[in-house]
């Protein structure tokens, strides 16, 4: 009630005792109906800022126990005014319980000298930065990179300081995760890039293939009617000196070296098959390479399809072999022209890698495991260097000499096993010493 206001209403109520005056009496009451309705509005009005008030400190408060970092208001003295819940979790107190305590005492020895100078810039009107170490209950140091900033009051007088400080593990870990993220990033773009180059690479490839694909058919058959015509001719012509005998002039054939030449004619035809089938192979895996297409599935017996590729490499491999295959005839449904195929390459590949050992010696073995079936060539040349299993499936990767491989045959074999019969194929050394590769496929009791 406003003092002038309830001074009046007294005089009024006096005068009106002394007087006996009904018309002051009246006022009287006129008056008090004024000040009940004031004191109404005021009590509303001042409900409402309370409220008000209750809001913005359970804001506040909602703000601060929701903070990670570490938050502390002291005054000029160091003696600290508020802190938040992340620092009383932190410290191993309840939340508040560290009102009243000086700033120095929450840190170790280590971080006093820090602390102080800090305090002094800040006392100067300046921001800082510094780590600290803040210790718990049980003597457990947490390193914090802490912010120290002036606290002014609404007329602009320097009245104390915040301090807020973020764990370094959780620095630490952020900057791991960007790292981790700019990493992937970065083999994404490379990714993105190569996958690019390999495409324009599959269609050049598929153009080179086609194109060598008949010519090389053409000198393949060729040689084959050149062999057969090579034969004719011996014959011939030993037939023709039989008949003349001692009538014909041997020096002209001695000149001519007509022996020489027909010996070498087998031989230089077989090279020259040999270089149409290593070329035909070659434009083989370059058309897979470049190629999508599919073959159909079919159930067949996997030990069979093995026996059969490596029957088929050792027959044509100049490499003296002593090859061992041993398995369970076990039935699958996939892709056998692949399968085959690959189980050639890899063989193949291992007699290369004993070119030079005298005889070669590789144990292949098919077996069910579980619900895959397991084929693993095994050699005993000189197994797989750490660095080259990092890029043994890659394209165009090869150790051999120039000109007696391409690098297509394990990519090859790889996409074939993982992409076309959904399995795995993985390269690795054994402990007796050279390189083990294992096939894996799915096995389906209903095949």
């Amino acid at each position: 009630m406003p003092q002038a206001l309830s001074q009046q209403i007294t005089n009024v109520a006096t005068h009106a005792m002394t007087q006996g005056n009904e018309e002051m009496w009246i006022e009287v009451i006129q008056k008090m109906d004024v000040v009940y309705a004031d004191l109404l509005h005021y009590q509303v009005e001042l409900e409402e800022k309370n409220a008000a008030l209750e809001e913005a400190q359970q804001f506040i408060r909602g703000v601060l126990s929701s903070m990670t970092d570490v938050l502390i208001v002291c005054d000029l003295s160091g003696y600290i005014e508020q802190s938040n819940l992340a620092l009383s979790q932190l410290q191993g107190s309840v939340e508040n319980g560290l009102v009243g305590r000086m700033l120095g005492t929450l840190f170790d020895q280590d971080s006093q000298a820090n602390i102080e100078t800090s305090l002094e810039r800040v006392r100067s009107g300046e921001t800082s930065e510094l780590e600290a170490s803040i210790t718990d209950n049980k003597g457990t140091a947490s390193p914090l990179v802490i912010r120290c900033s002036p606290r002014y009051d609404h007329e602009g007088t320097l009245v104390g300081m915040v301090l807020i400080g973020r764990p370094i593990g959780e620095l630490r870990k952020a900057y791991n995760d960007l790292n981790e993220t700019h990493t992937e990033l970065k083999q994404a773009q490379a990714q993105l890039v190569q996958s690019e180059k390999m495409a324009s690479l599959g269609r050049l490839v598929a153009g080179v293939a086609h194109e060598l694909n008949n010519p090389i058919s053409f000198v393949h058959s060729n040689m084959f009617a050149i062999k057969k015509y090579g034969y004719r001719l011996r014959e011939y012509i030993e037939a023709l000196h039989g008949q003349l005998g001692d009538g014909l002039d041997n020096s002209l054939r001695q000149k001519l070296k007509i022996d020489r030449i027909l010996d070498d004619i087998p031989s230089l035809v077989d090279g020259g098959l040999e270089g149409t089938m290593r070329v035909s192979t070659i434009v083989q895996d370059l058309r897979r390479f470049s190629s999508s297409h599919r073959e159909e599935k079919t159930t067949f017996d996997v030990l069979d399809v093995v026996s059969n590729a490596a029957k088929w490499v050792t027959q044509t491999s100049k490499v003296q072999a002593n090859l061992s295959v041993e398995g369970e005839h076990v039935r699958i449904l996939s892709y056998e022209g692949f399968i085959h195929q690959v189980l050639v390459n890899l063989i193949q590949n291992s007699l290369d890698a004993m070119e030079d050992q005298g005889v070669a010696r590789i144990d292949v073995r098919c077996y069910q495991q579980g619900e895959e079936v397991l084929i693993t060539v095994k050699d005993y040349g000189p197994g797989i260097s750490e660095h080259d299993k990092l890029n043994i499936f890659d394209p165009f990767f090869t150790t051999k000499d120039v000109g007696k491989g391409t690098g297509l045959g394990l990519y090859v074999s790889y996409g074939l096993i993982v992409e076309q019969c959904e399995g795995r194929l993985t390269a690795d050394n054994h402990v007796d010493g050279g390189a083990l590769f294992t096939i894996a496929l799915p096995y389906d009791e209903h095949s």
